[in-house]
């Protein structure tokens, strides 16, 4: 039971990794590694979308401000998590703690919704060829990427005034980051009500953009095998590619960290879990989209190229 008599907290501290005392400095070389990687890559993603004339389109608008978002995501938790693992980590203030999460939450929640807006820009670009370039012109592309911003700033909000109105009499946050879950675990009082209002918002959050994108490929798929040609039916699965792999992977590690029974993963696995989605899947977007993408190669060659002959 929580105790009723309690004297509330005004600063937390980050327990990290301590269960992986022995393999500390192993895992802040490796995410070390991966977190300078991630920056490069998504510099460079946006940087060859911006100067590339070729690729300002809005698949390529989409993929540049996911790149950014994705960055400023990992900019907000991996420094923290990579000072903890060498010893570095300072208490952190509760109105600390709460700009951290409100960051996280709103990027996270953009994030997901940036990648149904692509989703919707595949279906429009496959299912409506046509009028394509009037539908998706630049005021729309605008609007969908104000509107995923929006709706990750209304969600964190709420959030933020639900879980900071606690009173907290434990000062130790069994994780490497603000994160809503074991951020409310240190409160005093029963959290049960926050605890399902938090689910609620998580599956609206998760489910529903994760629901919009596979119905638009569902779409998708029904027009390409429509398709009488084996080489334009290759052609359009191939624009398609990056994007539903980046999705699979994105929304997985979501659902499985959010929509999961609540006593179901110890505190190390629930940690293992916030590594994927914190530290690999920010460095998943430039990579998929690198590799499987002909254009972006092209436009990298050309890049280089052009430097070479500078």
């Amino acid at each position: 039971m929580k105790r009723e008599n309690y004297s509330e907290v005004s600063e937390f501290i980050f327990q990290g990794f301590s269960s992986f005392q022995e393999h500390q400095i192993t895992l802040f070389i490796v995410f070390f590694a991966l977190y300078l990687l991630t920056l490069a890559s998504n510099a460079i993603i946006v940087t060859i979308i911006s100067v590339d004339h070729h690729l300002h389109t809005p698949m390529y608008f989409f993929l540049s401000m996911l790149s950014v978002s994705e960055t400023l995501y990992t900019l907000i938790i991996v420094p923290e998590m990579l000072a903890s693992l060498i010893g570095l980590n300072q208490p952190i203030s509760l109105a600390g703690c709460a700009t951290q999460m409100f960051f996280f939450i709103t990027l996270a929640i953009n994030n997901c919704f940036l990648l149904t807006t692509m989703g919707y820009d595949r279906y429009v670009a496959i299912c409506n060829p046509l009028r394509y370039t009037v539908i998706m012109d630049k005021k729309m592309c605008t609007k969908l990427v104000c509107g995923a911003c929006g709706i990750g700033l209304t969600v964190a909000t709420v959030q933020i005034a639900s879980v900071f109105r606690l009173p907290f009499c434990e000062a130790k946050i069994p994780h490497y980051f603000c994160d809503i879950l074991p951020v409310m675990k240190l409160s005093c009082v029963d959290t049960s009500i926050h605890d399902i209002i938090n689910f609620i918002i998580s599956s609206l959050v998760i489910v529903v953009p994760m629901g919009l994108v596979f119905f638009s490929y569902i779409l998708i798929i029904s027009t390409i095998l429509k398709i009488t040609s084996a080489e334009g039916q290759k052609k359009a699965f191939a624009t398609c590619a990056s994007h539903i792999t980046v999705v699979i992977i994105h929304y997985g590690c979501a659902s499985i960290a959010y929509l999961k029974p609540k006593s179901e993963n110890s505190r190390d696995q629930d940690q293992l879990i916030s590594v994927t989605y914190t530290v690999f899947t920010p460095l998943l977007n430039p990579v998929v989209y690198t590799l499987r993408n002909k254009e972006i190669k092209e436009a990298l060659l050309r890049a280089v190229g052009r430097k070479s002959l500078s």
